[in-house]
Protein backbone atom coordinates (compact mmCIF):
# COMPACT_ATOMS: atom_id res chain seq x y z
CA UNK A 1 0.00 0.00 0.00
CA UNK A 2 1.33 3.51 -1.16
CA UNK A 3 2.03 5.01 1.63
CA UNK A 4 1.75 9.42 2.01
CA UNK A 5 4.95 11.10 2.97
CA UNK A 6 4.65 13.38 6.34
CA UNK A 7 4.80 16.69 4.30
CA UNK A 8 2.53 15.84 1.91
CA UNK A 9 -0.06 14.86 4.47
CA UNK A 10 0.38 18.24 6.64
CA UNK A 11 0.19 19.75 3.01
CA UNK A 12 -3.02 18.39 2.68
CA UNK A 13 -4.72 19.03 5.88
CA UNK A 14 -3.56 22.61 5.61
CA UNK A 15 -5.31 22.99 2.62
CA UNK A 16 -8.59 21.33 3.69
CA UNK A 17 -8.30 23.64 6.88
CA UNK A 18 -8.26 26.24 4.47
CA UNK A 19 -11.18 25.22 2.10
CA UNK A 20 -12.92 25.04 5.41
CA UNK A 21 -12.44 28.13 7.29
CA UNK A 22 -13.24 29.78 3.67
CA UNK A 23 -16.60 28.29 3.42
CA UNK A 24 -17.22 29.14 7.24
CA UNK A 25 -15.85 32.45 6.63
CA UNK A 26 -18.96 32.66 3.29
CA UNK A 27 -21.71 31.25 5.46
CA UNK A 28 -20.79 33.77 8.24
CA UNK A 29 -20.63 36.54 5.77
CA UNK A 30 -24.12 34.94 4.55
CA UNK A 31 -25.36 34.49 7.89
CA UNK A 32 -24.68 38.16 9.03
CA UNK A 33 -26.32 39.72 4.88
CA UNK A 34 -29.40 37.33 5.91
CA UNK A 35 -30.09 39.56 8.52
CA UNK A 36 -30.67 42.96 6.31
CA UNK A 37 -33.14 40.66 3.75
CA UNK A 38 -36.59 41.97 5.64
CA UNK A 39 -35.74 45.32 4.64
CA UNK A 40 -33.35 44.91 1.68
CA UNK A 41 -34.30 41.78 0.25
CA UNK A 42 -32.40 38.62 -0.71
CA UNK A 43 -28.97 39.74 -0.86
CA UNK A 44 -29.69 43.20 -0.90
CA UNK A 45 -31.97 43.39 -4.00
CA UNK A 46 -34.56 45.20 -2.38
CA UNK A 47 -38.19 45.17 -3.47
CA UNK A 48 -38.52 48.87 -2.44
CA UNK A 49 -39.48 51.65 -2.67
CA UNK A 50 -38.02 53.17 0.57
CA UNK A 51 -35.02 50.62 0.72
CA UNK A 52 -32.15 50.50 -0.88
CA UNK A 53 -30.63 48.21 -3.25
CA UNK A 54 -27.58 47.28 -1.56
CA UNK A 55 -26.71 44.69 -3.71
CA UNK A 56 -23.71 45.17 -5.41
CA UNK A 57 -22.43 47.82 -3.35
CA UNK A 58 -19.24 49.05 -3.11
CA UNK A 59 -17.39 47.49 0.44
CA UNK A 60 -15.90 50.47 1.59
CA UNK A 61 -18.61 52.43 0.95
CA UNK A 62 -21.28 50.13 2.95
CA UNK A 63 -18.62 49.87 5.52
CA UNK A 64 -18.90 53.76 5.78
CA UNK A 65 -21.96 54.08 5.58
CA UNK A 66 -23.00 51.54 8.45
CA UNK A 67 -20.38 53.02 10.87
CA UNK A 68 -21.59 56.08 10.16
CA UNK A 69 -24.77 54.91 11.23
CA UNK A 70 -23.65 53.38 14.50
CA UNK A 71 -22.31 56.33 15.41
CA UNK A 72 -24.95 58.48 14.80
CA UNK A 73 -22.87 60.85 12.32
CA UNK A 74 -25.15 59.68 9.43
CA UNK A 75 -29.16 60.55 10.17
CA UNK A 76 -31.76 57.55 9.98
CA UNK A 77 -34.97 56.55 11.25
CA UNK A 78 -34.27 53.55 11.93
CA UNK A 79 -30.56 51.95 10.39
CA UNK A 80 -28.65 53.93 13.73
CA UNK A 81 -30.00 51.20 16.24
CA UNK A 82 -29.57 48.65 13.86
CA UNK A 83 -26.25 49.23 13.45
CA UNK A 84 -25.30 49.38 16.80
CA UNK A 85 -25.79 45.44 17.08
CA UNK A 86 -23.22 44.94 14.73
CA UNK A 87 -19.27 44.82 15.14
CA UNK A 88 -16.66 46.45 12.54
CA UNK A 89 -15.72 43.16 11.62
CA UNK A 90 -19.43 42.32 10.95
CA UNK A 91 -19.78 45.21 8.78
CA UNK A 92 -16.61 43.69 6.65
CA UNK A 93 -18.00 40.69 6.69
CA UNK A 94 -21.25 41.63 5.49
CA UNK A 95 -19.97 44.19 3.16
CA UNK A 96 -17.77 41.22 1.08
CA UNK A 97 -21.01 39.51 0.71
CA UNK A 98 -23.10 42.09 -0.92
CA UNK A 99 -20.31 43.47 -3.25
CA UNK A 100 -19.93 39.74 -4.53
CA UNK A 101 -23.24 40.47 -6.56
CA UNK A 102 -23.79 42.22 -9.86
CA UNK A 103 -26.23 44.97 -9.35
CA UNK A 104 -29.72 44.61 -10.79
CA UNK A 105 -31.41 48.08 -11.29
CA UNK A 106 -34.60 48.25 -9.44
CA UNK A 107 -38.20 48.05 -12.59
CA UNK A 108 -40.00 50.87 -11.39
CA UNK A 109 -42.54 53.63 -13.57
CA UNK A 110 -40.46 56.75 -14.40
CA UNK A 111 -41.83 59.82 -16.61
CA UNK A 112 -40.41 59.08 -19.85
CA UNK A 113 -40.85 62.63 -20.76
CA UNK A 114 -37.96 64.26 -18.50
CA UNK A 115 -35.42 61.72 -18.78
CA UNK A 116 -33.88 63.50 -21.81
CA UNK A 117 -33.63 66.75 -19.76
CA UNK A 118 -32.59 64.38 -16.86
CA UNK A 119 -29.13 62.84 -18.60
CA UNK A 120 -28.36 66.45 -19.25
CA UNK A 121 -28.70 67.75 -15.94
CA UNK A 122 -26.79 64.81 -14.86
CA UNK A 123 -23.75 65.11 -17.25
CA UNK A 124 -23.84 68.82 -16.15
CA UNK A 125 -23.70 68.75 -12.61
CA UNK A 126 -23.75 65.12 -11.43
CA UNK A 127 -21.29 63.18 -13.11
CA UNK A 128 -17.94 64.61 -12.07
CA UNK A 129 -18.53 62.39 -8.73
CA UNK A 130 -21.32 59.98 -10.01
CA UNK A 131 -20.18 58.65 -13.27
CA UNK A 132 -22.39 56.86 -15.48
CA UNK A 133 -25.12 57.46 -12.81
CA UNK A 134 -24.19 56.26 -9.96
CA UNK A 135 -23.65 52.52 -11.99
CA UNK A 136 -21.08 50.32 -10.67
CA UNK A 137 -17.78 50.34 -12.29
CA UNK A 138 -15.64 47.10 -12.60
CA UNK A 139 -11.70 47.35 -13.29
CA UNK A 140 -11.66 45.39 -16.15
CA UNK A 141 -8.89 43.20 -15.45
CA UNK A 142 -9.52 42.50 -11.90
CA UNK A 143 -12.95 42.15 -12.07
CA UNK A 144 -13.42 44.42 -8.72
CA UNK A 145 -14.94 47.95 -8.60
CA UNK A 146 -12.78 49.79 -9.97
CA UNK A 147 -13.98 52.97 -7.12
CA UNK A 148 -15.72 53.84 -4.99
CA UNK A 149 -19.41 54.38 -5.67
CA UNK A 150 -23.14 55.04 -5.03
CA UNK A 151 -25.81 52.95 -6.93
CA UNK A 152 -27.68 55.92 -8.35
CA UNK A 153 -28.57 54.45 -11.78
CA UNK A 154 -31.55 52.43 -11.38
CA UNK A 155 -32.15 52.60 -7.50
CA UNK A 156 -35.82 53.35 -6.18
CA UNK A 157 -36.79 56.99 -6.45
CA UNK A 158 -38.55 56.94 -3.04
CA UNK A 159 -35.39 56.18 -1.38
CA UNK A 160 -33.69 58.90 -3.76
CA UNK A 161 -36.05 61.54 -2.58
CA UNK A 162 -35.88 60.38 0.91
CA UNK A 163 -32.41 60.76 0.97
CA UNK A 164 -32.44 64.10 -1.15
CA UNK A 165 -34.68 65.94 1.58
CA UNK A 166 -32.53 64.77 4.28
CA UNK A 167 -29.80 66.38 2.38
CA UNK A 168 -31.46 69.51 1.74
CA UNK A 169 -33.02 69.87 4.98
CA UNK A 170 -29.58 69.17 6.82
CA UNK A 171 -30.68 66.18 8.36
CA UNK A 172 -27.69 65.22 6.82
CA UNK A 173 -24.48 66.39 6.28
CA UNK A 174 -23.81 67.47 2.67
CA UNK A 175 -20.53 67.87 0.70
CA UNK A 176 -19.22 70.94 0.11
CA UNK A 177 -19.02 69.83 -3.43
CA UNK A 178 -22.54 68.80 -3.69
CA UNK A 179 -24.28 71.64 -2.26
CA UNK A 180 -22.20 73.75 -4.54
CA UNK A 181 -23.96 71.90 -7.90
CA UNK A 182 -27.30 71.49 -6.23
CA UNK A 183 -27.85 74.68 -5.44
CA UNK A 184 -26.24 75.95 -9.23
CA UNK A 185 -28.89 73.66 -10.65
CA UNK A 186 -31.92 74.40 -8.16
CA UNK A 187 -31.16 78.28 -8.97
CA UNK A 188 -31.05 77.41 -12.77
CA UNK A 189 -33.91 74.67 -13.35
CA UNK A 190 -35.88 74.78 -9.97
CA UNK A 191 -37.69 71.48 -8.28
CA UNK A 192 -38.41 70.58 -11.82
CA UNK A 193 -34.85 69.97 -11.91
CA UNK A 194 -34.66 67.76 -9.54
CA UNK A 195 -37.93 65.46 -10.89
CA UNK A 196 -36.22 64.72 -13.92
CA UNK A 197 -32.54 63.49 -12.43
CA UNK A 198 -35.06 61.10 -10.96
CA UNK A 199 -36.71 60.75 -13.84
CA UNK A 200 -32.92 59.95 -15.63
CA UNK A 201 -31.59 57.16 -12.71
CA UNK A 202 -34.98 55.37 -12.50
CA UNK A 203 -34.68 54.84 -16.51
CA UNK A 204 -31.68 52.98 -15.96
CA UNK A 205 -32.95 49.79 -16.26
Amino acid sequence: MATISPRLALLAGALALGISSGAHADATASMLANTCAGCHGVNGQSEGPASPIILGIHPQVFVDMMEGYKSDNIYSTIMGRIAKGYTSEDFEKMASHFSKFEYVPAKQSYDEALVEKGAKLHEKYCDKCHAEGGTPIIDAETGEPAEDYYLLAGQWTPYLQFTMSDFREDRRALPKKMRSKLEDMLEAEGEDGIAALFAYFASEQ
